[in-house]
């Protein structure tokens, strides 16, 4: 239990001294990328103290986005009133770089499911006004540029409460009169009125989900469950989309339904198709590239990364993948740490090593709980085994 399960990661002679990259993912609803490089830099460098190393917390377009970006770019953090995916007032913030004009958010600062106890899910009723009221604020400020990290939503509104605080108003087919942006009225909608919409800088969606909006890949099918939805609601909520997309395609001749990630987060990727004209681009290009990950690979001797679990969705876009990849073409060896890792040749082949953190028998609640300590001795374990001439 906790040792190394597979790897080609060979050392002739034992590393005393070694330029160390440490470039982990969050655990999710355990630690933060940050705060899992700092465990990872704390076991490590109990046994092998002179290491150099370096530090690049990494994301994809979910839950940290915002704070990776920041810890590469100069600007300051803007903190705002907003409200929750049910309407409740929160504080939020998002990081401002003014030399470029361009404001850097996450979807989930307002709209995201860890907003929300289990027992307050609601697919009838949760909606991303919250993210649209971020996004008010930094077109007020001058924003030229909005780099917005999809994932985490609590929502499955396919943006409508996010367009609404931009300006947008979806009227009632019988009474002609503003609906409420939420998922519950998505069939009532017949008209889009688009006369207090003001201009809109260019918006750039980080996405690592390839899903289209319909469908049994669609944001209902897939993802509502995970949010309070039960078969009732997903087929609720797939109508009331489908009937999204049809006003849409209608009153603004646009038709971005079946493009891969309009699903995203609830919809929210259709939303900024449709709304904003937004961009999209896998959120792990986008961190990677503002970082400049590539370059500080290629400068180190060892990579270590990680996340919660590494499987088979970690080859579909995740950091820990992407960064074996950049790590593999720059020759680098790739170390990947987790608290369960599926043993499939795909994955194995993609390291040079993978610890599997756990090294007692604990409960998952234990186990999220005591990451940091498991992190902690898992480096140290991986140092020693790189501190000797031996073939992991």
């Amino acid at each position: 239990m906790g040792s190394a399960i597979a790897g080609r990661l060979t050392t002739r002679h034992p590393l005393e001294c070694v330029k160390l990259l440490i470039a982990p993912d969050k655990f999710k609803g355990s630690l933060s990328a940050a705060a899992v490089s700092k465990a990872l830099s704390i076991g490590w460098k109990s046994v092998l103290p002179e290491t150099e190393v370096s530090f690049a917390p990494m994301a994809d377009g979910g839950e940290g986005f915002t704070e990776a970006l920041a810890s590469a770019l100069t600007g300051e953090w803007i903190s705002l009133p907003s409200v929750d995916a049910l309407g409740r007032p929160i504080s939020c913030r998002f990081f401002w770089v003014p030399t470029t004009r361009t404001a850097v958010l996450a979807m989930s600062e307002a709209s995201g499911i860890e907003r929300l106890l289990p027992g307050e899910r609601d697919p009838y009723r949760a909606n991303t006004e919250g993210t649209g009221i971020l996004l008010r604020h930094a077109i007020g400020l001058g924003a030229k540029r909005v780099l917005l990290g999809l994932g985490g939503s609590a929502t499955t509104d396919g943006g409508i409460g996010m367009a609404a605080a931009l300006g947008y108003r979806f009227l009632c087919a019988q009474s002609h009169q503003p609906l409420e942006p939420i998922p519950a009225n998505l069939s009532k909608i017949g008209r889009i009125d688009r006369s207090h919409v003001g201009v809109l800088p260019e918006i750039v969606a980080a996405c690592d989900v390839q899903n289209p909006l319909l469908g049994p890949r669609g944001t209902a099918s897939v993802f509502a469950p995970q949010k309070g939805a039960d078969p009732e609601a997903v087929a609720f909520l797939e109508n009331g989309l489908q009937h999204l997309s049809e006003i849409v395609s209608r009153e603004l001749n646009r038709d971005f339904k079946d493009t891969p990630g309009a699903g995203a987060a609830g919809g929210i990727g259709y939303g900024l198709l449709s709304f904003c004209l937004a961009a999209m681009e896998p959120g792990f290009d986008l961190v990677a590239g503002a970082i400049g990950l590539e370059e500080r690979i290629a400068q180190t001797d060892l990579v270590l990364t990680g996340e919660g679990r590494v499987d088979s969705q970690t080859l579909e876009g995740k950091g820990p993948a992407g960064i074996a990849a950049l790590a593999r073409a720059a020759g680098k060896p790739v170390i990947a740490f987790a608290g369960s890792i599926e043993e499939s040749p795909e994955i194995l082949a993609r390291f040079d090593a993978l610890f599997p953190i756990i090294d007692k028998a604990v409960s998952l609640e234990d186990a999220m709980r005591d990451a940091s300590p498991f992190l902690h001795r898992a480096a140290a374990r991986a140092a020693r085994l790189l501190s000797n001439p031996i073939t992991l």
